[in-house]
């Protein structure tokens, strides 16, 4: 909103004159002194009197002239001091009635400013309402055309599905008349397998007669192996028995992180072998036997850029080939050992202490049929 504000200032012109017209008579006054002095001091003067008394009348003529045409010169400035005070005073006269005017105006101005500003905001708000209303229109008109496309997709999906159901009863038909056909032949050849049955069912329980027995002959072979071994090994507390197995910890076999046995881990697979020699001479030569020979290791992870094997299972397959051709070299027949490693797949404890890890970290050994 403009806003316009006028101030009236003071008027400086007639104190002017009046200081004027004090400082010419001032002025007169100190030239009559003047005079008065120097034609005073001139008379007394014997040797230059007369021509000192003519020189002052005529310079008393000269500054009388001067005086009446100062004079006039002060009649003149204060006549037209008088009129310019006079002119100043309309001036100060029409400033008022100019600001007068100009404070009616800006009261005017103003009030339309007023009213103009009332008036954009009442059009902002018709225009915010018009804006809400098109949006509304806009998502209508999008709504309706997304429920046009959807029908038409839908009418489209409703087709195709018609088909692929038509499609599909024939086909189904087709695979009916294949099924009776491939049914008409299949009872034919069960007829026939029936026959075929009845024979393979008597040599089938045949062969399990005989497999129970070789499994009765293993579980008394296993037991005295199990013995055998406890026996060899005396008090030892490296190996435990567990079950159909017996299990040596991979500490005593091999150092921290390693697959080269240690000497203390080869005497105690040398005792084993023994004892496996002994069984190759004892257990008949019909029963197809083996050790195996499983290597297991911790949850720790193998440390990058260790030479020899990228993970646990390569670290354990490699040691249970170590115990294997240990026990090859004191004697056992090779074809006897199965060495297989399965990394931390199986573990025996699943804590996280030193004891648990430890206990983690082993070679088990069973004989079983291959």
């Amino acid at each position: 909103m403009m806003n316009i504000r006028y101030r009236t200032s003071t008027n400086p012109w007639p104190g002017f004159v009046d200081l004027f017209s004090n400082l010419v008579i001032i002025l007169i006054f100190l030239m009559i002194v003047f005079v008065f002095l120097w034609t005073t001091t001139s008379v007394f003067n014997k040797t230059n009197g007369a021509q000192t008394v003519a020189q002052l009348r005529a310079t008393n003529a000269e500054q009388a002239q001067t005086i009446e045409q100062m004079s006039l010169d002060e009649i003149e400035a204060k006549r037209l001091l008088i009129l310019a005070r006079h002119q100043l005073e309309d001036l100060e006269q029409s400033n008022t009635e100019l600001n007068n005017e100009l404070n009616d105006l800006d009261l005017s101005v103003t009030e339309l400013i007023t009213a103009y500003e009332a008036k954009v905001l009442e059009l902002q708000s018709q225009g915010n309402d018009l804006q809400k209303t098109i949006a509304d229109l806009n998502t209508q008109l999008n709504q309706a055309k997304l429920d046009k496309e959807k029908t038409a997709a839908l009418e489209l999906e409703r087709k195709q599905l018609q088909d692929e159901m038509e499609t599909q009863r024939l086909n189904l038909v087709e695979q009916l008349a294949k099924l009776q056909t491939a049914l008409d032949a299949a009872e034919e050849k069960s007829r026939v397998q029936e026959i075929q049955y009845v024979e393979m069912s008597t040599r089938l329980n045949r062969a399990l007669a005989d497999k129970v027995a070789e499994l009765k002959d293993m579980s008394q072979y296993q037991s005295e192996f199990y013995k055998a071994v406890k026996i060899a090994m005396g008090d030892r507390t490296t190996i435990q028995t567990d079950g159909d197995r017996f299990i040596v910890n991979s500490d005593i076999l091999f150092p921290s992180g390693s697959y080269k046995l240690s000497n203390d881990g080869k005497k105690q697979l040398h005792l084993i072998a023994n004892v496996i020699k002994d069984m190759e001479e004892k257990i008949p030569t019909d029963i197809n036997w083996i050790i195996r020979v499983d290597g297991h290791t911790d949850k720790k992870q193998v440390i990058s850029g260790t030479a020899g094997y990228k993970n646990n299972t390569e670290l354990s397959l490699l040691r249970a080939t170590a115990v294997a051709n240990e026990l090859a070299a004191a004697g056992v027949s090779p074809r006897r050992l199965v060495p297989s490693g399965f990394g931390d797949m199986h573990p025996v404890e699943l804590g996280n202490d030193s004891a648990a890890l430890q206990k983690n970290r082993r070679i088990e050994l069973q004989l079983t049929n291959r």
